[in-house]
């Protein structure tokens, strides 16, 4: 009895290991399929890639042959070879990289003269008010003139212009410039007549004494004698067109000799001068 035990033992071991065999034998077989299952599906996608990687590189050669062919039908319809092309290209870049930094310059070179120009118009409007205040002033210091020479009644009873009674006075008038002033110094001893501005005249006498004088006035071909004329006084007289009488103003007075100025309207200075009647 013991030994069919102990033989019923060993059989149960034996089926047991049988099995474990069979476990492992099925466990490998499904890893070795598993494996090559995946080996296969890599293998499958690395052959696509593949394939899409030779596609690539085909169409890259594809344009570089294409980018060279056009290159040199470029190059042979410009009459030139490959590398003068390539040469050509790079000299246009740098003639195209200098103009960038002329252009650059010129823009840098415009800001500052505008600076420079808004600077100067700035000076421009100083000067502006600068002279504004030298034509207030100008006027100020002519309408103080004016307050300082007079006017009186002419020997034509005409109301004069603005007397002056010295050669600074005569200054004064010609700054005003409302009338032509042409100032003169006749003497007794010139016997011909002088030609003082439109006009012409001659000193027949002169006193000191009584502060009188005597002259001839040639004008528009007429003789005026202006006899026993005063220091200061208003000798008036017309010429042809005038609308305001001449006038002659004797402010000093010695032998033989007088000074003094003649005062015309501003159109009777464009006259021509007078010439003596026949004799």
């Amino acid at each position: 009895m013991p030994e069919e035990g102990e033989q019923m033992h060993v059989e149960q071991q034996s089926t047991a290991g049988k099995w474990i065999l069979v476990i492992l034998a099925i466990l490998f077989v499904a890893g070795s399929v598993y494996g090559y299952v995946t080996t296969q599906q890599h293998v499958q996608k690395l052959t696509t890639d593949l394939s899409t990687s030779q596609a690539q590189v085909a169409e890259l050669q594809k344009r570089v042959q294409s980018s060279e062919a056009q290159e040199e039908t470029i190059a042979q319809k410009l009459g030139m070879t490959k590398k003068e092309l390539m040469e050509r290209a790079a000299a246009l870049q740098a003639q195209q990289k200098a103009d960038e930094s002329r252009l650059a310059q010129q823009e840098k070179e415009s800001k500052e003269q505008f600076g420079q120009v808004t600077g100067e118009v700035a000076g421009v409007k100083t000067d502006v008010g600068g002279v504004k205040t030298d034509v207030a002033s100008t006027k100020a210091d002519l309408e103080a003139t004016k307050g300082k020479l007079q006017s009186t009644i002419g020997d034509l009873g005409v109301q004069s212009g603005l007397i002056a009674r010295n050669h600074d006075e005569v200054e004064e008038l010609k700054r005003l410039g409302e009338r032509d002033i042409f100032e003169f110094t006749l003497t007794t001893k010139t016997k011909s007549p002088q030609h003082i501005g439109p006009i012409q005249m001659t000193l027949r006498r002169a006193d000191p004494k009584h502060n009188t004088y005597t002259l001839t006035v040639i004008a528009d071909d007429k003789s005026i004698e202006k006899k026993d004329k005063t220091v200061e006084e208003p000798v008036q007289f017309y010429v042809h067109g005038a609308r305001a009488p001449d006038e002659i103003v004797v402010f000093d007075i010695s032998k033989g000799q007088a000074k003094g100025y003649l005062s015309t309207p501003k159109s009777d200075a464009e006259a021509p001068p007078s010439t003596p009647p026949a004799q």
